[in-house]
């Protein structure tokens, strides 16, 4: 007769090293709970930025979502210098219109928004303004933030209204409607 196969068994204090484990892992990861949610949730997108140039954002407020979705139906209309829409815009038409679109009372230049709407001193959200130096006339160019590193702008002549990636060595960026 064939003894049957010994049974492997833990060594003593296993299950204890385990729960010890899981205790000191469980303390270190409690300060992010809320970023470890996102990821079990929703992947890595759960994680925010913490990068000053490309920062997480949050839903944008009910004026800003309609500014985005005004500056992004805009996409591929020209550019043109002094033009704020409906057929063509330059940088500060097109931010201005989109705020208009959006019920609320803008500067029309890139310099006047820069000086005169509350800067972001907090992370960007949808619907902010990233105001960057440029060679053109105005030494100013002024994009709207419209999702997590992304923006629409009105470049220059020749170049269509589009959506980008968010550049580096911006000036500042302004919130319009909305608190710091």
């Amino acid at each position: 007769m064939i003894a049957p196969p010994a049974r492997n068994r833990p060594a003593p204090g296993g299950g204890l090293a385990v729960l010890l484990v899981m205790t000191v892992v469980a303390a270190l990861a409690a300060p992010h709970a809320q970023a470890l949610r996102g990821l079990v949730a929703g992947g890595l997108a759960g994680i925010p930025s913490t990068t000053p140039e490309t920062p997480a954002l949050r839903p944008p407020a009910p004026g800003a979502a309609r500014a985005v979705a005004f500056a992004l139906a805009q996409r591929g209309k020209p550019y043109r210098w002094g033009a704020e829409g409906p057929a063509a815009f330059d940088c500060s038409g097109l931010t201005w219109a989109a705020w208009q679109a959006a019920g609320v009372a803008i500067p029309r230049t890139a310099a006047g928004q820069l000086a005169g709407l509350p800067r972001v001193r907090s992370r960007l959200q949808p619907g902010d303004l990233v105001v960057y130096a440029s060679g053109g006339p105005s030494r100013r160019h002024v994009a709207l933030v419209v999702d997590q590193g992304r923006m629409v702008e009105a470049l220059g002549q020749g170049v269509p209204i589009r959506q980008v990636r968010l550049r580096r060595g911006w000036l500042g960026a302004v919130r319009p409607g909305g608190h710091r």
